[in-house]
C-alpha cells in the first residue's frame, strides 16, 4: 500500500515533524542547566586525602558522593558512602545508573588503569561526563598530577616541542615555594591500614579482587626483608660505585613491574623482560669503553633477585665486567653524571632533563618529546646520545606546572593539607559545563 502524500508546508507536517522531536529528543536534566557540580569519588590514595578533600569541596557548596569498592575504602572514607558489593560484570551498569540517578557532572579517581576505574572513564564518557584522574606526580618531590580524562600514556597534553615553546612564552617563571615535607612512615601506616582492611574485609565484599598483584601480606614481609639487609645494601652500593668511579656509564633506574607504567603503557610484560631488552642492545651496540649501571627502584619490596637476574644475563652476554647493579645511590648524582640515561618510562627521566643528560624511553611518557628525548632506536643512542634541546625541558616544565600539576603530597599533614587547597583550585576553578570532547584541542597528541 502506498503512503499517503504530506505536505511539507502544511500545519499536518509541522505537527508531525514536532512529534518526532519530542520522541528524539530529551530534556537534560534541570541541575545541569544552573550553576551545578556533583562529583563522585572513587578509590583513591590510602590515607585521609578524598575525605578532607569531601569536606572542603562541600564547604564550598560542591555536592559530593562517594563509592567504596572494598574494605580499605570504607576505612579511608569514614562517613556514609554508597558500597558497591557486586560482581565487576555488573559494574558498568551500577555506575550507570548511579551517574544518572545522583546528576553528577564529575569523577574524581585516583590511577586511571584499574579496571573499576578504566570502565568507570568510558562509561562516563557516554554521558559527557569529566573524569579527572589523580596519580603520582610527573615531577617528584612536592607535585602530584591531576589531569583530566588521563595522565602518562593516556595523557592529553601534545608531543611537540614547538608547542611547548610557544605556551611557556605565555606563563609567568615558576614560583619559588617552600618544600613538601614528607615521612616514609606516614605512607606505611596509611598504606598497612587500607590493605589490611582490604585482606580482613573480603566477606563485606566477596567478589573485589585488587588491582595489585602482588599480595600486600608479602609486600609487608618484604619490606621488612628490606630494612633488615639496608646497611649491607648500603655498603654493597658503596663498593659498587667505588669500582665505577673514573668510568663514562649510562643508566637504566629499574620500575616497578606491578605499576600500570610497565603494564599498561610499555611494550614489556613485566620490568625483568625490559632490563633483558636493555642489556642485549647495550651488549651489541655500546662502545667497548661505556658501562652501564642498573639501579634498584627504591620502593621495591618483592623477593625477586636482580642481582641474580643482571650478573646471569650479562655473563651470558659476555658483558659482566661492564655491568653494574646497585640498590642504593644518589639518583639526582647518578642523573647528572650519566652519559644518557635509558628508562621505559620513569619519572626518574626528568632529574636527567634536568641536568641536560639525554634520555631515551621505551614506552610511552609524556615527556617523551622529540628534541627533549632521544629520536630514534636504542641500538644508535649509545654511540649518539643526543642532549635535549637547550631550553625545551624548562619550557615543558614550565607548562606542565601549570597545565598538570598540583602542589602537596600524601606523607604528612602539611602535605596533604597542601594537596587539597592545590586540588580545589584546580578542580573548582575549571568551566563546569565544559564536556571533554569541547576541552582545548591543543592538548590532543
Amino acid at each position: 500500500m502506498n503512503k499517503p502524500l504530506i505536505d511539507f508546508h502544511g500545519p499536518a507536517s509541522d505537527a508531525i515533524v514536532e512529534q518526532r522531536k519530542s520522541e528524539r529528543v530529551r530534556p537534560r536534566p534541570a541541575s545541569r542547566l544552573i550553576d551545578h557540580r556533583a562529583f563522585v569519588f572513587l578509590q583513591g590514595p590510602p590515607g585521609p586525602l578524598f575525605h578532607q578533600l569531601a569536606q572542603s569541596m562541600r564547604g564550598k557548596g560542591i555536592f559530593v558522593e562517594r563509592i567504596n569498592i572494598c574494605a580499605g575504602d570504607s576505612v579511608d572514607w569514614p562517613e556514609a558512602a554508597t558500597n558497591f558489593r557486586g560482581r565487576f560484570r555488573d559494574w558498568p551498569v551500577f555506575f550507570d545508573n548511579f551517574l544518572r540517578k545522583h546528576q553528577i557532572t564529575d569523577v574524581l579517581l585516583f590511577g586511571d588503569c584499574r579496571p573499576y576505574h578504566v570502565s568507570a572513564r568510558r562509561i562516563a564518557a557516554l554521558r559527557g561526563i569529566r573524569t579527572h584522574v589523580l596519580e603520582e606526580g610527573y615531577l617528584r618531590p612536592h607535585w602530584m598530577t591531576l589531569e583530566l580524562e588521563g595522565v602518562n600514556g593516556y595523557s592529553r597534553l601534545r608531543r611537540d616541542k614547538d608547542w611547548f615553546f610557544e605556551q611557556a612564552q605565555l606563563l609567568p617563571p615558576e614560583p619559588f615555594l617552600p618544600p613538601v615535607t614528607s615521612s616514609f612512615r606516614r605512607r606505611v601506616r596509611d598504606s598497612a591500614r587500607h590493605y589490611v582492611a582490604v585482606h580482613l574485609g573480603r566477606i563485606a565484599y566477596p567478589f573485589h579482587r585488587t588491582h595489585r598483584p602482588e599480595s600486600p601480606l608479602l609486600e609487608a614481609v618484604g619490606w621488612g626483608w628490606k630494612y633488615l639487609r639496608s646497611k649491607r645494601r648500603r655498603n654493597t652500593t658503596d663498593m659498587t660505585l667505588d669500582r665505577l668511579n673514573g668510568h663514562s656509564f649510562f643508566l637504566l633506574p629499574l620500575q616497578l613491574s606491578g605499576d600500570y607504567q610497565i603494564r599498561n603503557h610499555s611494550p614489556f610484560p613485566d620490568m625483568p623482560a625490559a632490563a633483558a631488552y636493555v642489556l642485549e642492545s647495550f651488549a651489541a651496540h655500546a662502545p667497548s669503553e661505556a658501562r652501564l649501571v642498573i639501579k634498584a627502584h627504591p620502593l621495591d619490596s618483592s623477593f625477586f633477585n636482580w642481582s641474580r637476574f643482571v650478573q646471569k644475563r650479562a655473563h651470558g652476554l659476555g658483558i659482566a665486567d661492564r655491568v653494574y647493579y646497585i640498590d642504593g645511590g644518589d639518583l639526582d648524582n647518578l642523573a647528572a653524571g650519566a652519559e644518557g640515561m635509558v628508562c621505559v618510562n620513569s619519572t626518574s627521566a626528568t632529574l636527567a632533563l634536568a641536568a641536560g643528560t639525554p634520555v631515551c624511553t621505551l614506552g610511552d611518557a609524556v615527556y617523551n618529546v622529540p628534541g627533549l628525548t632521544f629520536d630514534g632506536h636504542l641500538d644508535d643512542f649509545w654511540d649518539d646520545p643526543e642532549p635535549p634541546c637547550p631550553g625545551l625541558y624548562g619550557a615543558f616544565r614550565r607548562v606542565i606546572v601549570d597545565r598538570c600539576l598540583v602542589r602537596g603530597g600524601l606523607a604528612s599533614e602539611s602535605a596533604v593539607k597542601t594537596l587539597v587547597q592545590s586540588m580545589i583550585e584546580k578542580l573548582c576553578g575549571r568551566s563546569p559545563f565544559q564536556s571533554p570532547a569541547n576541552q582545548d584541542s591543543t592538548f590532543a597528541k
